[in-house]
């Protein structure tokens, strides 16, 4: 009942006029940010603090966390409409939400991820009230061995997601895992496989590959094939989900928000993980695998529901022991310091207004972004009807743009252009190239917490298996994969059987 009691505390403070607009101006600007690839949150975040020395904390501490909560609902947009992952967390998305849209189904889309955000967030909001300080002190008993084997396991969603076949799958996995070696070795700190460039010492950017493979590749397989394709016309009643998608989407919903927001709990794990976790558990739980890739709701409802529940989880950690899970919470720790806020335990005694009052925006800030996305859905649906002669210069443009805008590099456009090359070979090879998206972000997390584990136990492997955290996570990978194998060999046999009636 405390908790209660602090929480309709924080609402009334939340919901002051100055406070509201505060929350609005940074669910848009979030929004914005999340929709134009290459920005994202952290920089928009560091763009911003100047402008709050002299704020009142709450106000400001208001519009950089609803920055970083709008950032996740703007990321799918791009992602359904023109297969330009805004952020990270949006590569699953487009797998499944971009086939949506060339079947004129991009309203079902972008409709289901805005409810999914909103119910992921609510629930993962809800959660964090009252487990926050307990999950906290259950978040430092995970070591780099319990990370090995969490990123193991996400790592296994190359399998899940690679597509018909799973040597094409790995392979795309491994070239990924290679180009996240390229940089500067964690240990040594000597440069590997740069060959005297000093663009490529911070290794090759995240973004810049993802715009490569998928916007760049989509404009040049669009130039190929442009006496083929049709511009789609999408009827008005089309652009909100059915009540069939509803249902169908329900369960992934719901399995989205405990993955995201325990994910989110775990420093180090954040969104970005527990979407790529979230498409793997859909895929292997669904009675129609072969769906998935092709225009299956699930595969967008349970990412985006997982990347907003792990922005509830990721405050966990930030606020009761003073650790951020991401790089947007690592600047919105350095927010709150310059505000003269100290997060950790204490927090809560030395605080409680700030704390409760963020935590009672989080719910607000849902409602913010579920009125402003939702009704734009039929606008951003019509997009479609944009003839491609003028839909893919103008992708090509915000690829070229974003690139750009990250470091001011003109290096950036011609290492995107690069793989947008490699893209369009791969796609002709009918080698999926979102694997090894998750293989290049998920590396350099694999090898920095290896390095950690083996400097911990000495040297040993055996460390992974023997703590209880860590098997129990491996058990659950290999369970995973054991079941979508034996789901495969299954959908195989009975392709055969029908083949020979």
């Amino acid at each position: 009942m405390e908790s209660l009691s602090a929480l309709m505390h924080g609402f009334a403070v939340s919901v002051t006029p100055y406070n509201l607009w505060m929350a609005a101006v940074g669910c848009f600007i979030g929004t914005i940010v999340g929709i134009l690839p290459g920005l994202g949150p952290s920089a928009t975040i560091a763009i911003l603090l100047p402008f709050t020395f002299g704020m009142n904390p709450i106000p400001a501490l208001i519009m950089l966390t609803c920055i970083v909560y709008g950032s996740k609902y703007g990321g799918s947009t791009t992602s359904i409409l023109l297969n330009v992952p805004g952020e990270s967390a949006s590569v699953v998305t487009a797998l499944d939400g971009y086939q949506m849209a060339r079947q004129g189904r991009a309203g079902s889309a972008l409709g289901i991820s805005a409810i999914g955000s909103f119910v992921g967030g609510s629930l993962g909001g809800i959660a964090l009230i009252f487990i926050c300080v307990p999950l906290a002190e259950f978040s430092l008993k995970f070591g780099p061995a319990e990370y090995v084997s969490l990123i193991l396991m996400a790592m296994l969603t190359v399998v899940f997601i690679g597509g018909k076949s799973i040597a094409k799958s790995l392979m795309s996995g491994l070239i990924g895992y290679a180009l996240s070696m390229v940089g500067t070795d964690p240990v040594q700190g000597a440069p590997r496989f740069v060959y005297g460039q000093p663009y490529l010492m911070d290794g090759v950017s995240f973004v810049v590959v993802v715009m490569g493979l998928f916007g760049i590749t989509e404009c040049l397989v669009s130039v190929e094939e442009r006496m083929k394709m049709e511009t789609l016309k999408v009827p008005f009643r089309d652009c909100f989900p059915t009540f069939r998608d509803i249902i169908d989407s329900t369960g992934a919903i719901l399995r989205g928000t405990f993955i995201g927001f325990w994910c989110g709990v775990l420093p180090g794990a954040g969104s970005t993980l527990s979407s790529f976790l979230s498409y793997g558990v859909e895929k292997s739980m669904s009675k129609h695998p072969e769906r998935f890739g092709k225009g299956a709701i699930e595969g967008v409802a349970g990412p985006e529901t997982a990347n907003n529940a792990a922005c509830s989880g990721e405050m966990v950690p930030l606020l009761s022991i003073g650790i951020p899970s991401s790089g947007s919470n690592a600047m919105l720790l350095g927010g709150m310091i310059l505000c003269g806020l100290r997060p950790g335990p204490l927090l809560f005694q030395t605080n409680p207004e700030f704390v409760w009052t963020i935590i009672a925006n989080l719910f607000i800030a849902n409602f913010i972004l579920l009125i402003m996305n939702l009704p734009m859905v039929p606008l951003f649906a019509m997009t479609l009807r944009i003839p491609y002669s003028l839909l893919y210069p103008a992708i090509f443009i915000v690829c070229v743009i974003g690139a750009y805008s990250m470091n001011s590099d003109p290096t950036d456009i011609g290492l995107m252009f690069l793989f947008g090359g490699i893209g369009y070979f791969l796609r002709k090879l009918d080698i999926p190239g979102a694997p090894m998206i998750i293989a290049l972000v998920l590396g350099k997390m694999f090898e920095n917490a290896i390095y950690q584990a083996l400097n911990l136990s000495h040297g040993s492997l055996m460390t992974i298996v023997t703590r209880p955290i860590s098997a129990t996570l491996l058990a659950m990978a290999t369970a995973l994969t054991v079941l979508f194998m034996f789901k495969n060999i299954r959908q195989k046999r009975k392709l055969l059987e029908e083949e020979q009636v």
